[in-house]
C-alpha cells in the first residue's frame, strides 16, 4: 500500500483547516464537514484554537484515497507557530499549499515557500475562496508565478501543461501521443511542476478534483531499505504520557522493539484527537509511541539521515515571573517539559530569573495558558526584549582541567567561527583518548546551552571540535570530564574575539507613491539595508533588511503615516553582526568573571591539594601538547652529529665478537660461538645445497619507555612538570605509530607501580607492560628479544633504547637495535604521513 504523509500548509485564514475537514468528508473519512467558524472543526480540537480560530499546534489525521493512506498534517499558519510547520515539513512527503483567492499571494506564501524548498518538498496548490474572489485565475496565478516560474494549471490538460515544463514529458508526448502518470509523478516530486487548482473548500468546489490530483501524482519522497525513522515531535496525551510522534521512512516498527535503548511499550495512530493501538508501524506511516523517555524532536534512528537545521528562530525573550510562594527552581524544570515538545521555545534560568524566547505575543498568550493548564501556575510576563547571541571570530584552542584530589581530567577542544546561520556544530577527531570517554564528552557538549562572555546570550554559528582530552587509570570519574568539557568551552571562547549578534527582520514596506520619502527617510535612521523601491500600481514596495530592534512596533507608525493605506510585513531573516553592539553590551553589564555557575578556570592539583588557575594561566599549566603545537623537525646538523658520534651496527658488533667471539652460522639456521664451544665439522662440505626458504614470521618492536622519554626533548620537558603525562604522551604517540606501521608493539615501564606481579595492559592497539618490583626494563626486553627472536620461530625483533649495553645485548640475541634518535625519525615519518592522508581524504 503506497503510505504518505502530507502537509497543509497555508497563511493564516486562507482556508488550510478548511481544505482539510472538505478533504476528509469528499473521502468518507467524517461524516460532518465541520468549520473553524463555528467551533466545531474535526482537526481544530484545542480549546485555544476554537477560541481564537487559528491553528496552533499541528495535528494529524488519516486520509484513504484509491487503495492509499495518506496521513494530512494540519500546520499551523500563523508566524508565531512557524517552528511546530518546519517541523511537519521535514516529515511529509509533499505538501498541499493553500492560496486565498481573495488576497492573493501574501507576505507569509513567501515564507511558507522558502520553507518548503529548504524541506525539497514537492508542492500541490490549492487556490481557495474562488467563490469570493474578485481576482481571474489568470491573474492569480501570474502572481503565484512572479514567486516561482513552475506554478502549473491542472484544471485540464494536464498532459499537455506538464510537457510545458518538463522536457522529458514533452519528448513523451511527442514520441507516444501522451504523458504517463507515472512520469508527471515523478516530474511532480523532483520539483520540475507544482500542480495548481482552484476552488472552493467551504462550497466543496474543486475539492474532489484536487484528492484526485494527490492520488494520482503524489509518491513517497525516500522510502529506505532498511529501518528508517525520524522524531517529528514530542507531546502528551490528556493524561500527561509522554508521547514521541515518529515518521517511519524504512522498515517496521513494533510494539516492544527497543529504541535508543529503551523499549516501545504502545503504537499510536492519530486520527484527530482519538487514536487507535498498533502492534506495528509501517514505512510512510506517523505514529506515536509510548515508553521512550529520551528521544527529542529531530532525532533520527536505522538508516535515516539527520535533518538540517530549522530555520525559524524566536527573535524575542520575555521575563516569566510566578507568585512569590512558587519555588523558581521547580517552576523552570516543569517548563524544560515544554521545551521537548517545543525546541524553538526557550528557557533559560540565570540568576533567579526565567527567561523565555517565543516567537511574538501571540505564542506568549498560548504559552500562559498552556503553563495554567499543564502545571497549574500562573505566569505573568515582563517587557519583551530582543534575544541576542554570540559568536567568535578567529579559531582557538579551549583548554579545561579538573584535577582536585583524587580526580583528573584534562580536555582540548577546537574552536572555530561558522558561516552565519550555521548554529552550533559538534564534532570530534581525537586519538589520544579512550572511546568512551570521547562519547562522554561529546555528549556533555551537547547537553548544555553554551553562552557567550559578551553579554551571557547563546552562542551560534561555531563548530566545538574535540582535540585532544587525557584521563587518569585510577582516579578519572564521568563527573570529572563534565567540569573539564564545560571550562574547556568557556575558556575557548574567553580567550577569542567575540562577537554580538542580534535577528533582523526581512521586511517588505508597501505605500502609496506620496509617502515614499518618509518610508525611506525611516529606514535609513533604523539602519536597514533595502532595494530601491519597485512601482506597483499607485503603491511602491521596498525589501530589505532591518534590525528587529529598530523596527518593533513600527507597523503602527506605517498605518498613521499611509492613513491606513500602508502594509509592513516581516520575517525573521536570520542573526547579523549587531548594529550598536557596544551599546548593548553596556546595558546588559554582563561580567563572565563573576558567573561562576560558567566558568573559565580550571582546578589543578599541586602538593596533594587542589587549586584555582586562572583562564589565561591555563596553557602554561596543562599537561597535554597545545593542539596548534607543531612537531620539532630534526635539523641536518643534529643528524650529522648523531651519525659521527653514533656507534653502527657494524661497530657494535665488532665490539661484542672480541669479547664474547666470532658467531658464526649453522645450516640449521642456528648460531654458534666459536669462543664458548668447539667448532664441529659439517658433513658434506663440498656439496652446494640451496636452503629451503622460510616464511616470514611476525614483527616485534619492543621499546624502552623511560630511556626513550629522556632521550626525545619535547618528552623530556613533559616528564620535568609530569612524568605521568610524559608517559601517557609516549603511550598516545605509539599508538599513532602502530597503527600505521601494523607490527607487534610492546611498550615496557620498569617499576612504575611497585606490585608483587607484573601489570599488562592493551591501549590502543598496543602492549604496554609495567615489570614488577625489582625487575628492570632492560632485563624484560633482554629475555622478551631473546624469546622472540629464537631461530625457530623466523620473527623480525627490534628493540628502540639509547642505552649502549642494552644495545650489544640486544645485537648478540639476534634482534636489530634502534637508538632513540634514529627512532624518533621513523615516528616523525609515520606522523607525517598521517597528516599526508589526513589532508587528502579532507580535500
Amino acid at each position: 500500500m503506497k503510505r504518505l504523509a502530507i502537509s497543509m500548509a497555508a497563511h493564516v485564514d486562507a482556508g488550510k483547516t478548511t481544505l482539510s475537514e472538505a478533504l476528509l468528508f469528499t473521502a468518507g473519512e467524517i461524516r460532518k464537514q465541520g468549520r473553524v467558524d463555528n467551533k466545531d472543526a474535526f482537526l481544530d480540537n484545542n480549546s485555544q484554537e476554537r477560541e481564537r480560530g487559528i491553528t496552533i499546534f499541528s495535528k494529524q489525521a488519516l486520509l484513504r484515497l484509491d487503495g492509499a493512506e495518506f496521513t494530512l498534517i494540519d500546520t499551523p499558519g500563523h508566524a508565531d507557530f512557524a517552528a511546530d510547520a518546519e517541523r511537519a515539513f521535514a516529515v511529509s512527503d509533499c505538501a498541499a499549499l493553500v492560496i486565498s483567492g481573495a488576497d492573493g499571494v501574501q507576505s507569509r506564501t513567501r515564507t511558507i515557500l522558502r520553507l518548503l524548498e529548504r524541506a525539497e518538498l514537492p508542492v500541490f496548490t490549492f487556490v481557495n475562496k474562488m467563490d469570493i474572489s474578485h481576482k481571474s485565475r489568470s491573474e492569480l496565478l501570474d502572481e503565484l508565478r512572479s514567486l516561482d516560474r513552475r506554478f502549473a494549471d491542472f484544471s485540464e490538460n494536464i498532459a499537455e501543461t506538464s510537457a510545458e515544463f518538463d522536457e522529458e514529458c514533452m519528448n513523451c508526448l511527442l514520441d507516444n501521443g501522451e504523458v504517463t502518470d507515472e512520469m508527471i509523478a515523478r516530474s511532480v516530486k523532483e520539483r520540475k511542476i507544482f500542480p495548481v487548482l482552484f476552488g472552493s473548500a467551504l462550497k466543496n468546489d474543486g475539492v474532489e478534483k484536487f484528492a484526485d490530483l494527490l492520488a494520482r501524482f503524489a509518491i513517497p519522497k525516500e522510502i529506505y531499505s532498511d529501518f528508517a525513522a525520524q522524531v517529528f515531535k514530542i507531546s502528551a496525551d490528556k493524561n500527561g504520557v509522554r508521547e514521541t510522534q515518529l515518521k517511519i521512512n524504512g522498515g517496521e516498527l513494533r510494539v516492544r522493539q527497543e529504541l535508543n535503548g529503551e523499549k516501545i511499550t504502545q503504537i499510536r495512530v492519530y486520527n484527530g484527537e482519538k487514536f487507535t493501538s498498533a502492534e506495528t508501524a509501517w514505512a510512510g506511516q506517523l505514529c506515536a509511541v509510548t515508553g521512550l523517555s529520551k528521544t527529542f524532536a529531530g532525532q533520527c534512528f536505522g538508516e535515516q539521515k539527520p535533518p538540517s537545521e530549522p530555520s525559524v528562530r524566536a527573535a524575542l525573550s520575555y521575563n516569566v515571573m510566578f507568585d512569590s510562594r512558587v519555588n523558581i527552581t521547580e517552576a523552570y524544570s516543569k517548563l524544560k517539559i515544554l521545551e521537548q515538545e517545543d525546541p524553538q521555545l526557550r528557557f533559560s534560568l540565570s540568576r533567579g530569573e526565567i527567561r523565555a524566547e517565543v516567537m511574538g505575543e501571540i505564542q506568549l498568550e498560548v504559552l500562559q495558558t498552556v503553563i495554567k493548564e499543564r502545571f497549574g501556575l500562573f505566569a505573568a510576563f515582563g517587557e519583551g526584549r530582543i534575544s541576542y547571541k554570540e559568536t567568535i571570530t578567529e579559531r582557538v584552542e579551549g583548554v579545561g582541567h579538573f584535577e582536585p584530589l583524587r580526580h583528573y581530567a584534562e580536555v582540548h577542544l577546537l574552536i572555530e567561527p561558522l558561516p552565519r546561520g550555521s548554529g552550533v556544530v559538534f564534532a570530534r577527531d581525537c586519538r589520544n583518548l579512550d572511546e568512551n570517554w570521547q562519547r562522554l564528552i561529546m555528549s556533555h557538549l551537547r547537553e548544555r546551552r553554551h553562552i557567550g562572555v559578551l553579554t551571557g546570550s547563546p552562542i551560534t554559528d561555531v563548530k566545538i571540535t574535540l582535540k585532544s582530552g587525557k584521563a587518569h587509570l585510577k582516579h578519572t570519574e564521568g563527573g570529572d570530564f563534565r567540569e573539564a568539557t564545560y571550562r574547556a568551552v568557556r575558556q575557548g571562547l574567553v580567550s577569542a574575539r567575540s562577537q554580538l549578534l542580534e535577528p533582523f527582520y526581512e521586511f517588505s514596506l508597501e505605500v502609496p507613491q506620496s509617502a515614499v520619502g518618509r518610508a525611506l527617510t525611516d529606514l535609513q535612521r533604523m539602519g536597514a539595508k533595502f532595494s530601491s523601491p519597485q512601482t506597483a500600481g499607485e503603491f511602491s514596495v521596498v525589501e530589505g533588511l532591518c534590525p528587529v530592534s529598530e523596527m518593533q512596533g513600527y507597523h503602527r507608525d506605517v498605518i498613521a503615516y499611509t492613513h491606513g493605506e500602508g502594509r509592513l510585513s516581516c520575517e525573521i531573516k536570520g542573526y547579523f553582526p549587531c548594529h550598536n553592539a557596544d551599546e548593548v553590551i553596556e546595558k546588559v553589564g554582563y561580567d563572565f568573571n563573576a558567573d561562576v555557575e560558567n566558568t573559565a578556570d580550571s582546578v589543578f592539583c599541586s602538593h596533594g591539594a587542589g587549586h584555582l588557575v586562572k583562564w589565561n594561566e591555563v596553557y602554561g599549566h596543562m599537561h597535554l601538547e597545545s593542539i596548534f603545537a607543531k612537531p620539532r623537525k630534526v635539523t641536518e646538523a643534529e643528524i650529522n652529529s648523531y651519525r659521527i658520534r653514533a656507534a653502527t651496527d657494524k661497530e657494535l658488533m665488532e665490539i661484542f665478537e672480541r669479547t664474547y667471539g666470532k658467531i658464526r652460522h649453522r645450516t640449521d639456521g642456528k648460531s654458534e660461538r666459536t669462543a664458548m664451544r668447539r667448532d664441529r665439522q659439517i658433513e658434506n662440505a663440498g656439496e652446494s645445497k640451496k636452503p629451503k626458504a622460510k616464511p616470514l614470521g611476525e614483527e616485534y618492536l619492543l621499546v624502552d619507555g623511560y630511556n626513550i622519554i629522556f632521550a626525545w626533548d619535547e618528552l623530556k620537558e613533559i616528564a620535568s612538570r609530569n612524568l605521568d603525562s610524559a608517559r601517557m604522551k609516549l603511550i598516545s604517540i605509539m599508538c599513532n605509530y602502530q597503527a600505521f606501521r601494523k607490527c607487534n608493539l610492546i611498550l615496557v615501564f620498569d617499576a612504575y607501580r611497585v606490585k608483587s606481579d607484573r601489570e599488562i595492559e592493551t591501549v590502543g592497539g598496543i602492549t604496554v607492560v609495567y615489570t614488577k618490583e625489582a625487575e628492570t626494563a632492560d632485563a624484560f626486553i633482554e629475555k622478551t628479544a631473546h624469546y622472540l627472536g629464537k631461530p625457530e620461530k623466523n620473527n623480525r625483533v627490534r628493540v628502540a633504547t639509547n642505552d649502549g649495553v642494552e644495545q650489544l645485548i640486544i645485537i648478540g640475541g639476534g634482534a636489530q637495535r634502534v637508538s632513540a634518535e634514529i627512532f624518533r625519525l621513523e615516528v616523525n615519518g609515520v606522523e607525517r604521513s598521517i597528516r599526508e592522508i589526513l589532508e587528502e581524504l579532507h580535500r
